[in-house]
């Protein structure tokens, strides 16, 4: 079963994969994919997505083969679908990360065996909201009617883009806060309000004293033609400890990682940062989207 949108899963699937997340992090399951092997294709940088793949399977008793392209054939000029029918020859499930918007898709209409999008471009990264939505739940204790504010460069950011649609599909109340020129795309936003009963709100300024969650990704600062005015906006929705003091005492403040100076350095001792454990329930998520993935 391919994993290339979040809106490729039901909410009863999300629901699934979500509770097989908790149980496996309680230690009450453990998958057992033993013999079964996942390939790592990442064509641009990953830290904890690769990673946690790769640790997931682990856990699960496969094996991985880690394709990089910087000594593959890619560097003789093979193409990139010639090296998918390949590498697919060597494994049952291939996680697949790639700069081009579409290229998940591409490759997964190209073979027989799952793949699962590891982030194509500035389009989906559905594991990542599945690890979002399940930060969300263990810190709040649920999803539908929370306050979730997402904070930062909307347009170009995929993370932000599928965690919406799930966000929208559990009915969690979304307040959009960017600065001008960075908003989410509207036809998006339409195309899930045609799906779901969506509430929504937009800001052009940083505010988030009614929030119960808060989820920060960084302003793309090459983007902007000016880097004064990219330093300018940076430096104004970046998150500092004094600006916390309105917000709600039981406030959880989330990051898809790696943050570079959107979140003060301070913010990362305080209770209401979860971003590191946000990172760490990958493993256990990506446990069962794996198991999710081989069982269809």
């Amino acid at each position: 079963m391919d994993l290339i949108s979040i809106r490729d899963l039901s909410k009863k699937d999300i629901e699934g994969i979500l509770d097989a997340a908790e149980e496996i992090q309680k230690g009450k399951r453990k998958p057992n994919l033993e013999g079964k092997i996942l390939a790592t294709l990442f064509f641009e940088a990953s830290t904890r997505t690769k990673l946690s793949f790769q640790s997931a399977a682990m856990r699960n008793k496969m094996g991985y083969v880690d394709f990089l392209p910087e000594t593959s054939s890619l560097k003789k000029g093979e193409s990139y679908i010639d090296t998918i029918k390949t590498v697919a020859g060597y494994a049952d499930v291939l996680a697949v990360r790639h700069p081009k918007e579409g290229s998940a898709r591409f490759a997964a209409d190209s073979i027989d065996k799952p793949v699962v999008n590891g982030g194509d471009g500035a389009n989906q990264h559905p594991t990542q909201t599945l690890i979002d939505l399940f930060s969300i739940r263990k810190g709040k204790g649920r999803i539908g009617g929370l306050n979730v504010t997402l904070l930062g460069d909307l347009k170009y950011a995929r993370t932000m883009r599928s965690l919406v649609y799930g966000l929208a599909m559990f009915g969690a109340n979304v307040t959009l806060v960017s600065p001008p020129g960075l908003e989410m795309e509207q036809s998006y936003l339409d195309e899930i309000k045609k799906t779901f009963k969506f509430n929504v709100e937009f800001k052009n300024e940083p505010e988030y004293s009614q929030a119960d969650v808060l989820y920060v990704c960084r302003i793309q600062q090459e983007r902007f033609a000016d880097p004064y005015e990219a330093k300018r906006v940076t430096e104004k929705f970046a998150i500092k400890k004094d600006d916390l003091k309105d917000a709600k005492e039981d406030l959880i403040i989330l990051h898809p990682l790696p943050k570079i100076n959107e979140i003060e350095a301070t913010i990362d001792q305080m209770k209401q940062a979860k971003y590191f454990e946000q990172a760490h329930n990958g493993v256990p998520v990506r446990q069962a989207v794996l198991e999710y993935a081989l069982s269809r």
